[in-house]
C-alpha cells in the first residue's frame, strides 16, 4: 500500500505537470494574439488601388565610396591609353584582371584624382552628374568620349531578427529598405516591424532613425532609400524571449517532475 509520503509526492508530480500544460497553453494564446503586429503596411486601403508619388532620390557620393570609371571614344587607341594610365595611378585604383573598369576611392575631402583631369570634387554629386562632368572635361582630349561610372562598394549591414543577417553588396544604386530586407530573407515572425532601426553615417555623424514597416508612411520617409554603409537592425519582439523562457521553464519543470515520478514509482514498486 502507498504511504502518506508516496501520496504527497504523487500530488506534487501532478501539480508540476499541470503547470507545464498551463505554460504551453499560454504560449499558444500569446502567439495568436500577436498576429496583428505582423502584417506590413496595415493602413493601406485594400479595396482600391493606392497611388503615391515616387520618393526615390538619386544616391549621392560620399567619402570612402569607390567609383568604377571606364572611358571609351571614337579614337580607341586614345581611350585605351587613358584607361591604361588610370590603372597605374598609385594607391587609388582597383582593377579586375578581366575587366577594364577602374575603381577610385573618394578621399576624406570628397575628391578623386584622375589622369589628364587631376583632382575632381565628387562628394554630394550623383554618378550621373559625375559622368557628365568628366565627359565635358575629356572633350579636350577625345572625340565623343563615353564615360561609364558605377559605385562598386555599395553595401549595407542587416542584422538582428532576420533570416540571414549579413553584409550585403548592392548592385542597384536605388535600393530600398524593403528590397534590402528581402535579400536578408525578410524579418522573422518574432521580429518587431514597427521599430526598425536604421543607422546612417553622414558628414562624420551617426544618425539613428526608427522606421515603422506596419505603416504606409514608410514609403514617404527620406530614409526609405538606402545609402552606402547603412546598417539595419531588426529588434526581436518580447514574445520571442518570453516563448524561449517559458519553454525553458516548462522543460525544467517537466524534467523535474519526471525525475520525482521516477523516484516515487521506484520507491513504491521496489
Amino acid at each position: 500500500m502507498p504511504t502518506a509520503t508516496d501520496l504527497i509526492l504523487t500530488s506534487f508530480i501532478m501539480k508540476q505537470l499541470q503547470i507545464c500544460l498551463t505554460l504551453v497553453i499560454l504560449t499558444a494564446l500569446a502567439s495568436c494574439s500577436s498576429y496583428k503586429k505582423i502584417p506590413y503596411f496595415q493602413d493601406l486601403q485594400q479595396s482600391a488601388t493606392v497611388e503615391q508619388n515616387d520618393s526615390i532620390k538619386p544616391l549621392t557620393i560620399q567619402s570612402a565610396d569607390i567609383l568604377a570609371i571606364h572611358v571609351s571614344s571614337k579614337n580607341p587607341e586614345a581611350a585605351l591609353m587613358f584607361n591604361y594610365n588610370l590603372s597605374h595611378v598609385s594607391g587609388t585604383s582597383l582593377i579586375a584582371p578581366d575587366n577594364p573598369v577602374i575603381g577610385y576611392l573618394v578621399n576624406e575631402k570628397g575628391d578623386i584624382h584622375l589622369p589628364l583631369i587631376g583632382s575632381l570634387r565628387v562628394q554630394g554629386m550623383t554618378t550621373t552628374d559625375i559622368r557628365e562632368k568628366i565627359n565635358k572635361l575629356l572633350l579636350t582630349y577625345y572625340l565623343d568620349p563615353v564615360v561609364n561610372i558605377r559605385l562598386i562598394n555599395f553595401k549595407v549591414s542587416i542584422y538582428g531578427d532576420v533570416l540571414r543577417p549579413d553584409v550585403y553588396t548592392l548592385k542597384n544604386e536605388h535600393t530600398t529598405l524593403t528590397q534590402a530586407l528581402t535579400m536578408a530573407g525578410d524579418l522573422n515572425i518574432t521580429a518587431r516591424r514597427d521599430n526598425v532601426l536604421l543607422i546612417r553615417y553622414e558628414d562624420g555623424k551617426r544618425k539613428m532613425i526608427h522606421l515603422d514597416l506596419t505603416s504606409k508612411k514608410v514609403f514617404d520617409s527620406p530614409y526609405f532609400n538606402l545609402k552606402n554603409n547603412d546598417e539595419i537592425y531588426i529588434q526581436p519582439d518580447r514574445s520571442k524571449f518570453a516563448t524561449i523562457d517559458r519553454g525553458n521553464r516548462s522543460l525544467t519543470l517537466l524534467l523535474s517532475g519526471l525525475s520525482v515520478a521516477a523516484i516515487v514509482f521506484s520507491a513504491i514498486y521496489r
